[in-house]
């Protein structure tokens, strides 16, 4: 397995996993319904922009200039923390900043935590580090709330029960939340009403938040988090202690560069002109908030990234999900196919890149859960060319594999056919006859190991007549 819990232990490959997910009607009918509610919606946010393009552009710059002096703005961003009354540590895999998060939560004395949706938490496995270690953990974002009750996984970096209907999430509070009343509706007011009562009694008794970052200022050392509920401001406020888990690329230089992403985030993410709740604080202030702050900053594979020519582009990534809402094939099979905290086109590469584990046969699946028509480069706030960095990762798969896979053997039967025309030609000729098997213009089924091919899509039928063929006949 990989070496970091990105992805979840015992996952099949995504073929495997996609399989099953389109046998399930009713999750087909969810996301379509959701994802094209969502991409409409960012279509007309963004419509109103007319510099949008030069925004992405700017986004884009800015992410760059960070990963190239990332070490620099690191060190800022620790002495401004640190001079303004934060703790820093840093945690160069997901083990060590769980280490670091339960020994703080038992520093304070708390046997419950309450969270801010958090996916650096996530791909850690945080939440069952400090359950197995005697610290409940209470979700406060709505959709993250649903999951955790529902004993299941997210399926959307944004909109995590994406997944779930009205009616199935009825059943989950009516089964999971204490108090709920007996003639609960499926009514979204009612919903969140029973949400409400559940975790107000939460926020005002937990003496611990835990949250993930946005984005954090290097100048300053203020840290942002965007929400859409106020469940994440009650968390940045009400604790005595506040600890935040944020990956290292999360930093920005400056706040005139902030100004560019919370033009960008909210309206690929939420469809929204501006996210209802921006949070954003520096260290500790006296009588105000919690009165220690600490901030985790997490490797956990970014530093191997970051040294991939390619692949550091998925580090530009500020999780807005974009890219989901577009993708025919994340439209069709959900995210849990995915097997990963990152679902979707940005989880095909960001999932195998953090793992470092191109020899794992599930990490090596998802570089193969595309069909490259490029829509998700085409959404991405920070001009993420994801396409290319997928057809980087599968070089990377079947390069790990050595010279004894189906490819490599198929390249080396081509040299030996094209280093002679006499090979080449008698090929050709062989090759025709396949015409016999089509039907259209095109052949849906081929024997061994041709059916790797058809079994998913069909192969054009061979020309009757080659080139060569050809043009001895009609030039002598």
């Amino acid at each position: 397995m990989a070496r970091n819990p990105v992805t979840w232990l015992g996952s099949p490959t995504f073929p495997r996993a996609a399989a099953e997910a389109l046998r399930d009607p009713q999750l087909r009918r969810n996301l379509r319904h959701a994802t094209h509610t969502i991409r409409n919606k960012r279509a007309n946010a963004v419509a109103e922009l007319p510099d949008w393009e030069r925004l992405r552009l700017a986004g884009e710059a800015i992410k760059n200039d960070v990963l190239f002096h990332l070490d620099t703005y690191l060190e800022k961003l620790e002495a401004a923390v640190t001079a303004r009354g934060g703790v820093v540590h840093w945690a160069r895999d997901a083990a060590e900043a769980n280490a670091i998060v339960l020994r703080l939560t038992r520093e304070a004395g708390a046997r419950e935590v309450v969270k801010v949706k958090s996916m650096a938490t996530a791909e850690i496995g945080l939440n069952e580090a400090l359950e197995a270690a005697g610290v409940g953990v209470v979700e406060t974002d709505l959709a993250e709330l649903i999951v955790q009750l529902g004993h299941d996984r997210p399926s959307h970096i944004l909109v995590p029960a994406i997944h779930r209907n009205r009616a199935e999430i009825r059943e989950i509070f009516a089964r999971e939340v204490p108090g709920a009343p007996p003639d609960l509706t499926d009514a979204p007011a009612a919903l969140a009403e029973v949400a409400r009562e559940h975790l107000r009694r939460k926020f005002l008794s937990a003496t611990v938040a835990i949250s993930g970052a946005n984005f954090a200022v290097a100048d300053t050392g203020s840290v942002v988090v965007l929400e859409s509920e106020g469940n994440g401001r009650m968390c940045l406020t009400l604790p005595q202690t506040l600890i935040t888990v944020m990956g290292l690329e999360k930093v920005l230089p400056t706040w005139r560069d902030l100004e560019v992403f919370l033009q960008l985030l909210p309206r690929s993410s939420t469809a929204e002109r501006m996210n209802p709740y921006t949070s954003i604080w520096t260290g500790v202030t006296p009588g105000d908030g919690p009165q220690a702050f600490h901030l985790v900053l997490l490797d956990n594979g970014r530093t191997a990234t970051l040294a991939d020519p390619v692949g550091r582009a998925a580090l530009r990534c500020i999780r807005c999900s974009a890219c989901l809402n577009v993708c025919p094939v994340y439209e069709r099979t959900g995210g849990a196919a995915y097997g990963s905290v990152y679902p979707g086109p940005i989880g095909a590469i960001l999932t195998p890149l953090l793992a470092e584990a191109p020899e794992d046969k599930h990490v090596a699946s998802l570089p193969y859960a595309s069909s490259l028509c490029g829509a998700c480069f085409e959404v991405c706030p920070v001009r993420i060319d994801i396409p290319s960095v997928l057809v980087h990762l599968r070089a990377e798969v079947v390069a790990a594999k050595g010279n004894r896979t189906p490819e490599a053997v198929g390249m080396a039967a081509l040299a030996w056919i094209f280093g002679s025309s006499r090979r080449y030609e008698a090929a050709q000729k062989a090759g025709a006859l396949a015409r016999y098997l089509g039907h259209d213009g095109t052949i849906s089924r081929l024997p061994w190991p041709g059916s790797k091919w058809t079994v998913s899509r069909d192969a054009p039928a061979p020309a009757k007549e080659s080139f060569r063929a050809w043009w001895r006949r009609t030039r002598g």
